[in-house]
C-alpha cells in the first residue's frame, strides 16, 4: 500500500470497506472489523488516523506489535483467512494498514462470534442475517481445493517439505501450531487437512509427487530461439513435485533463459550485469499464477515460455471475479480464488502484500525501463502475462550499455559511453539486438544423451531403436525420440511429412554438439 494510496483513502473517510482507528491497542475491536469485512465484500483498516482521517501520533509499528496483530487475527478468526498487516510511513509518521480480502469461507466469526458490515458500522450478525449467509453459501459449490483427495496422508506427505514449511513460518513470524512435532496436526491447522485426510490443496502443497492424481499440477517451460512461438526451442523442462519446490524450479529456468543486459549507471564506472527483467517482479508474477490458477480442469496447468525480447507467464482459468486487466494497474483488494493455498505461500513468505503485486511488477518494470507488463484474461483461453524487452531506438544514454563491448572497439565503446553521434548510434543499435540473446546449450537427459550417441548420418525409427537395443517402441517414443525432438537436438529429414514411412532422423549442430562434448 503507497503513500499516495493511504491519502486517498483518508480523503474518502469511513464507509463499508474503510474504517479508521487511532490506534491498535484494542486488539478485539480490530477482530470484530476484520470479521465483519470478511463477511462482506472485504476492506481496509487504517490505524494511526482518527475519525476524520488526520494523522495521529503514537501508533507502535515494530514487528513484535504487527506479529502480535497477525497471531490474534489468525487465534481469533474462524474459519482461517489471509489477512495482511503493512507497516506504512505518512508524513514521517508511522501507520498501519490491515488489508482483508473478501471471505471465501462465510460466515467467519471473531471469538465465536460472528460480525457483519453495515456502512461504517460493524454489529453482530442476527439469526435471520446468519441463515440468509449460510442458505447462500451453500447453494455455491465447494472450492475444488477443499475437496478431499485421494492422496494417503501417512504415505504420501513430503515431511521434509513439512518440516520446510515450519520453518519459513516461524521464520516471518506467522507460525502459529498447536504441536510441530505431529505433522498431521500442523497439516490440520494449515487448513488442507481434515479428519485425518489431505484436501486437494494439501496435496498440491505437500506431497511428493502431486502429479500423479493431479496431472494439472505440472508446469512445462520452454525457450525459444526466436520470438515466434512455433520455432524450435533450445531448452524445455517440465517441473513437478510440491508446490514450493516447483515453484523455485521453475523460477531458476526462467533466470537461466532470460538475457542478462549490463548497465553503467551514473556514479558508478563498473558494469552492472542483470537479467533484462526484474527478478522479484518475474518471482511476483511466478507465484501469482501458481496461487490464483484454476485447479479444477485436469487440462489446466501454467506454461513458461522465453523468448528473446519477451517472457509469457500463462496459467488456466482466468481472473478472479472483480479483478481486471485495467484493476491490476491500480491495486486492489485481494480476491483469492484458491485462499487456503495461497495462505500457506503467505506463510512461507511468498506473498508479502495481498493484493499488490501487480502494482509491484507494474512499478519495478518502470524502473529498469521497460514497457509495463501486459495482462491478458480470457475464459476460455487462460490468463497470461507478458514482459516485454525495451524497443530498440536510435538513442543510446550513457546509462545503458549491452555486450556489445565485444563487438565495438574500446575507442567507440568509450564514445558510446559518453556522447553517441547519431551514425554510431545506429550500427550500436543493429549490433545491440542479436547479443541480448543468450546461447543456450539445454541440458539432456541421459536418454537423450544415449540417443544423440547412437545417431550416425540419417536413420529411421526402427533401425535407431534397434541399434541402441531397445524393446520397447512406446518407451523408445516417449523417453528418447520425442524428447530430443523438442529440445532441437535431432531433426526429421521429413519435417512436413512427420508420419512419413520414409521418415528419418539426424543431428543438429547443437545435437553434435552435444554428442561431441
Amino acid at each position: 500500500m503507497t503513500p499516495e494510496k493511504i491519502k486517498e483513502m483518508l480523503s474518502l473517510g469511513e464507509g463499508q470497506q474503510i474504517e479508521f482507528k487511532s490506534g491498535i491497542r484494542n486488539v478485539d475491536t480490530l477482530g470484530r472489523v476484520v470479521c465483519g469485512f470478511l463477511n462482506a465484500a472485504g476492506g481496509y483498516i487504517i490505524c494511526g488516523a482518527d475519525d476524520r482521517g488526520e494523522i495521529v501520533l503514537g501508533v507502535d509499528a515494530s514487528l513484535d506489535a504487527i506479529a502480535h496483530l497477525e497471531r490474534c487475527f489468525h487465534d481469533g478468526i474462524s474459519p482461517k483467512a489471509l489477512v495482511s498487516v503493512q507497516m506504512q510511513k505518512l508524513e514521517q509518521k508511522p501507520v498501519i494498514v490491515i488489508e482483508v480480502p473478501l471471505g471465501r469461507d462465510v460466515p467467519y466469526a471473531f471469538k465465536d462470534v460472528i460480525y457483519i458490515r453495515k456502512g461504517e458500522i460493524t454489529q453482530k450478525a442476527d439469526a435471520e442475517t446468519i441463515r440468509d449467509i449460510v442458505m447462500r453459501h451453500q447453494v455455491e459449490p465447494e472450492r475444488w481445493e477443499r475437496r478431499f483427495s485421494f492422496a494417503d496422508i501417512d504415505a504420501d506427505v513430503d515431511l521434509k517439505e513439512v518440516q520446510s514449511a515450519i520453518e519459513d513460518a516461524q521464520r516471518v513470524r506467522r507460525a502459529f501450531f498447536r504441536d510441530i512435532t505431529q505433522p498431521a496436526m500442523v497439516l490440520e491447522d494449515l487448513s488442507v487437512a481434515k479428519y485425518g485426510r489431505l484436501t486437494n490443496g494439501g496435496d498440491v502443497l505437500f506431497t511428493r509427487y502431486p502429479s500423479a492424481r493431479l496431472p494439472q499440477t505440472r508446469i512445462r517451460a520452454m525457450r525459444y530461439n526466436s520470438d515466434k512461438a512455433g520455432d524450435t526451442f533450445s531448452d524445455m523442462k517440465s517441473f513437478e513435485g510440491p508446490l514450493h519446490a516447483v515453484f523455485e524450479e521453475a523460477y531458476s529456468f526462467i533466470v537461466r533463459n532470460i538475457p542478462t543486459v549490463s548497465r553503467f549507471l551514473k556514479g558508478n564506472p563498473k558494469r552492472q550485469d542483470s537479467p533484462l527483467y526484474p527478478e522479484d517482479a518475474v518471482r511476483e508474477a511466478l507465484i501469482n499464477a501458481l496461487a490464483h490458477r484454476d485447479y479444477s480442469a485436469a487440462s489446466g496447468g501454467v506454461s513458461i515460455h522465453v523468448f528473446p525480447r519477451r517472457l509469457e507467464i500463462w496459467n488456466s482459468g482466468s481472473l478472479p471475479e472483480g479483478v481486471t486487466e485495467e484493476s491490476l494497474a491500480k491495486g486492489h483488494i485481494s480476491v483469492l480464488r484458491n485462499p487456503d493455498i495461497a495462505h500457506v505461500l503467505y506463510l512461507r513468505g511468498l506473498m508479502e502484500k495481498a493484493g499488490r503485486g501487480s502494482v509491484l511488477m507494474i512499478r519495478q518494470c518502470q524502473e529498469s525501463g521497460l514497457p509495463d507488463p501486459v495482462w491478458l484474461s480470457d475464459k476460455k483461453l487462460g490468463v497470461t502475462v507478458t514482459f516485454n524487452a525495451p524497443e530498440v531506438t536510435s538513442e543510446v544514454t550513457s546509462e545503458v550499455t549491452s555486450e556489445v563491448t565485444s563487438e565495438v572497439t574500446s575507442e567507440v565503446t568509450s564514445e558510446v559511453t559518453s556522447e553517441v553521434t547519431s551514425e554510431v548510434t545506429s550500427e550500436v543499435t543493429s549490433e545491440v539486438t542479436p547479443e541480448v540473446t543468450p546461447e543456450v546449450t539445454p541440458e539432456v537427459t541421459p536418454e537423450v544423451k544415449r540417443l544423440l550417441q547412437f545417431l550416425k548420418g540419417d536413420m529411421n525409427r526402427q533401425v535407431l531403436q534397434d541399434t541402441m537395443g531397445l524393446k520397447d517402441a512406446e518407451h523408445f517414443r516417449k523417453s528418447y525420440l520425442q524428447p530430443a525432438l523438442e529440445l532441437g537436438v535431432i531433426e526429421m529429414t521429413i519435417p512436413d511429412k512427420p508420419t512419413s514411412r520414409m521418415q528419418k532422423y539426424r543431428l543438429t549442430n547443437m545435437g553434435l554438439t552435444i554428442s561431441n562434448s
